[in-house]
């Protein structure tokens, strides 16, 4: 019977070919079939080589970590260590964590009603021992799915021992068991990942005395519960998330924890912008076109953000703040389309106006620059596009551009402008040239595409004090 995965199991972010499990139902079968057990450390340690020597990325969707955060994690995974991932907010550590779903064996036999899903050949629990002494080559086998063997918990201050080691169950207490009976225990989180993955995001906020709980498993592989003399010798890979500034702010983690922890691994945010636009490419879900540079604008926006001294860098500037300034961006030229009537939703700069106020909430400012968050954010948009223009549009000659707009009607857009609008306003005497040369440095081929294109020159233009720019009491801007 196929194992549906638990509420706290996760869904791998990679895309595998799924196949149907071996057919070996109990454990006659397994044997006769030639399976070879091995820890999950083994399990990790051989199909992470295969992949290296197969030349298979073992890490799809992870983006800008390939010469620093993955060779150290693969070393890490090929010497069996448990690993702590260290890094600001929105630096991928959990994403991380979950693709390590991929490295686990597709299928594994457990035994048949185990709540620990215990290998056929090595029960660990009374129970099972038990039920394998009585049945021998019958005992009933399942198989598991990888996914089912990836447990996540989201620490917070309220987690128990309970949550994660597990507690005396009252319902089995009552049926008439002994107190002094191991069957009466409810295993926690890490008993229950036997022989799996189990996750502990942002370690720091479990308290201290939670902390100490998980001491027994990280080093003897065993757990305790309440003075019980229960020795389970579990087969789990401990991963960590944490953020440095938790361990000021809200907590820490215990000496004796980390020192259990084999590895510690800090990652980052990208260093190359094309990993940088290569992450909202990705993680990013628009609901219209949105032309690469408008993404790359609001890639090096983030970029000036994490390093401008006004914004509080300890706590970081996420990779979800671009993400949810593209889907804004395409969100506001989705609903342009919808009150003009355009066919095709394509972002426009004029769109990008829209980002200051959504994406605000998402950082924090130092202390000092309250009532300045606004302008900050403005400036910085404004430098990204000017350096955008620069990089696509360095070498076009927009002078005659620059004397049609002197000399002719001014350009309006806005929000409501539609981009056949748009395109029509523009001044035609001697300018095509200067339109097609933008359109192709832009790989811009609808009128929408042309439009955001087209719009990109004239803020650049704006921006390098060559033309006007004025907003009227409707919203719409006018360039001239």
């Amino acid at each position: 019977m196929e194992q549906v995965p638990e509420e706290n199991h996760v869904t791998p972010t990679s895309q595998t070919t799924e196949t149907r499990h071996p057919s070996a139902r109990t454990l006659g079968e397994l044997r006769a079939s030639g399976h070879v057990q091995r820890s999950v450390r083994d399990e990790i340690r051989n199909n992470l080589l295969t992949a290296l020597r197969e030349g298979r990325d073992p890490w799809p969707g992870i983006v800008g970590f390939e010469a620093t955060v993955v060779p150290q994690l693969e070393r890490a995974l090929i010497a069996g260590h448990d690993v702590v991932m260290l890094g600001e907010r929105g630096q991928g550590k959990t994403r991380i964590l979950r693709t390590l779903i991929g490295l686990l064996d597709e299928w594994t036999p457990v035994i048949a009603g185990s709540d620990l899903g215990e290998h056929p050949y090595e029960p660990i629990t009374p129970a099972s021992i038990r039920k394998a002494a009585n049945l021998l080559d019958d005992l009933p086998i399942e198989w598991r799915h990888r996914t089912a063997r990836y447990s996540e918990k989201l620490a917070t201050p309220d987690t128990s021992v309970a949550d994660l080691v597990g507690d005396i169950d009252p319902m089995k207490v009552a049926e008439g068991r002994s107190l002094g009976d191991p069957e009466t225990i409810h295993f926690g989180l890490i008993p229950r990942a036997h022989r799996g993955i189990v996750a502990i995001n942002e370690l720091p906020d479990l308290a201290e005395r939670i902390q100490v709980s998980m001491l027994n498993v990280m080093e003897e592989r065993d757990i305790q519960v309440r003075g019980y003399t229960l020795r389970l010798p579990l087969d789990v890979l401990v991963m960590a998330s944490a953020n440095p500034e938790d361990y000021t702010n809200r907590g820490r983690i215990i000496t004796p924890l980390k020192d259990r922890f084999g590895a510690e691994i800090r990652t980052h945010y990208p260093i190359e912008l094309d990993d940088e636009i290569a992450v909202i490419e990705q993680e990013a879900d628009l609901v219209a076109s949105v032309p690469t540079f408008i993404v790359e604008i609001l890639a090096r926006f983030t970029r000036y953000a994490r390093d401008h001294p006004s914004i509080d860098q300890r706590s970081g500037v996420s990779a979800r703040f671009s993400i949810a300034g593209a889907e804004t961006v395409a969100a506001a030229a989705l609903h342009r389309a919808a009150v003009t009537g355009e066919e095709v939703a394509v972002a426009r700069v004029v769109d990008l106006e829209s980002v200051i106020e959504v994406l605000r909430g998402k950082i924090e400012f130092e202390s000092g620059e309250e009532g300045r968050e606004l302008e900050i954010l403005e400036h910085l948009l404004r430098k990204s596009v000017a350096d955008t223009v620069r990089a696509h549009l360095g070498g076009v000659d927009m002078a005659l551009l620059v004397v049609a707009l002197e000399e002719g009607e001014p350009v309006v857009t806005g929000d409501r402008v539609t981009a056949a609008d748009f395109l029509d306003s523009l001044p035609s005497e001697n300018t095509a040239e200067v339109f097609d040369a933008i359109a192709e440095r832009l790989d811009a081929e609808i009128d929408g595409e042309r439009a955001s294109a087209v719009e990109l020159a004239l803020e650049g233009l704006f921006l390098a004090r060559r033309i006007g720019k004025e907003a009227d009491e409707s919203g719409q801007t006018i360039y001239g």
